[in-house]
């Protein structure tokens, strides 16, 4: 049974309760401040981080406990703890066709003796490009890049106003144009030969969105996808695991929520880190299907979360709800294909990859036990070991000798 399911009996807040608390936690941190700004602050600022997680309702099914264990002392030691987010490549920009740059960044195969034949320049070796999700950044793959480092080359993005990406030139923002940047990025990093598309959430979506634009170069140069934690569309359906009472609440005090935080984002900053503890207690909870998640893997996750600019959580997160993308699918059909979900999934739950598998009925369907919506750091030995059963398949050789180096590694490590 789910976290989601367990919750139901011992619930103890609504979504109004836990906003309100939150409101209260803000206005204790700063007495001095105005209490109509602030307490408007501290709505966004509880709000934000589920927003920030995928799951802005997600806040009525959080009892006000959740974080206890990590307080301020043990959350400055994870920051400095672990090896995350620390790989890097060679870095590269992307031109967007509003002028937007899009950093990436390349790992290369590994030195080997360059092979020819009868003179001729090597075929290009297949490329795989990684897409992140909402309110992340390519560093989301740290353990995917490190099992499939120098094994096969890789590129991995900042979507445009994330990361070191630069903020949108500009305003307004839709799945399409994202769809529109993974081709430019595509253009730089990887302009000729096979790819291997992997995307995480919003970065599922963006692959669809550029085969729905782009369907000549998916059928010339795709050989496998990989649809990670990802939704061809109904996302104003979900639930995220709440009653609908709780869900009636949350959805009358979102849109105010997020014009706050497009309107006064500084203010809004201020009301997030003064609800901090709180935040991350919800981010975890939304991020991960186990309670027993490494601590410093969850404090990684919520570092990447919170280095999203509250107005760029704010303009993007409407956009899910307009996602609808399952006719694009079928430009993915007759190759190899992975659709992977955590089992405890609430952001995009395990039923819409069954959506996306439907559509693909050739595609190979895992759910991952126990895991949430960042399974990719929750479980990486099982994401790694189906990425690369998808890329043998894809014909991207190597890989196999690479993930046992790099599972080797972890285990020494």
């Amino acid at each position: 049974m789910s976290d989601s399911a367990n919750t139901g009996g011992d619930m103890a807040a609504t979504a109004a309760s836990v906003l309100t608390a939150a409101t209260a936690v803000t206005e204790a941190t700063a007495p001095a401040a105005p209490a109509g700004r602030w307490r408007g602050a501290g709505i966004a600022g509880a709000a934000l981080g589920v927003v920030a997680a995928g799951a802005a309702v997600g806040v009525a099914v959080e009892r006000l406990t959740v974080g206890r264990g990590i307080r301020r002392k043990a959350r400055l030691e994870l920051d400095s703890s672990g090896p995350y987010g620390t790989l890097r490549g060679t870095p590269g920009t992307a031109v967007a066709e509003d002028g937007t740059r899009l950093a990436y960044e390349v790992d290369e195969i590994g030195p080997g003796p360059a092979k020819r034949f009868l003179g001729r320049r090597p075929a290009p070796p297949v490329t795989v490009v990684f897409s992140h999700g909402y309110c992340l950044q390519q560093d989301a793959w740290h353990f995917q890049r490190a099992a499939l480092r120098g094994a096969v080359r890789t590129v991995f993005w900042d979507q445009r106003s994330h990361g070191r990406s630069e903020r949108a030139r500009t305003p307004g923002v839709s799945i399409d144009l994202l769809g529109r940047d993974l081709k430019a990025v595509i253009d730089a990093a990887a302009p000729e030969g096979p790819l291997v598309l992997v995307g995480h959430s919003m970065g599922g979506m963006t692959m669809m969105a550029l085969a729905a634009q782009y369907p000549e170069l998916i059928a010339e140069r795709v050989v496998g996808a990989a649809f990670i934690g990802t939704s061809s569309g109904g996302m104003a359906e979900n639930t995220y695991g709440l009653p609908a009472a709780g869900m009636s609440v949350v959805r009358r005090l979102l849109p105010g929520a997020l014009k706050l935080m497009s309107a006064q984002p500084e203010l809004v900053e201020k009301g997030r880190k003064a609800t901090a503890e709180l935040i991350g207690g919800i981010i975890k909870r939304y991020s991960f299907g186990a309670k027993d998640v490494d601590p410093g893997v969850a404090r990684f996750g919520e570092r990447l979360i919170e280095a999203t600019p509250v107005d760029i959580v704010a303009a993007f997160y409407p956009v899910f709800a307009e996602h609808e993308k399952r006719a694009a699918l079928r430009a993915f059909d007759h190759r190899p294909v992975l659709v992977l979900a955590g089992e405890r999934d609430m952001v995009t739950p395990y039923e819409h990859s069954e959506a996306i598998a439907e559509a693909l009925p050739a595609a190979r369907l895992v759910c991952v036990p126990g895991a949430g919506h960042m399974v990719m750091l929750e479980q990486p030995g099982t994401v790694d070991d189906q990425l690369a059963e998808l890329l043998a398949s894809a014909g991207a050789s190597g890989v196999q000798a690479g993930l046992r180096h790099a599972a080797g590694a972890r285990r020494r490590g």
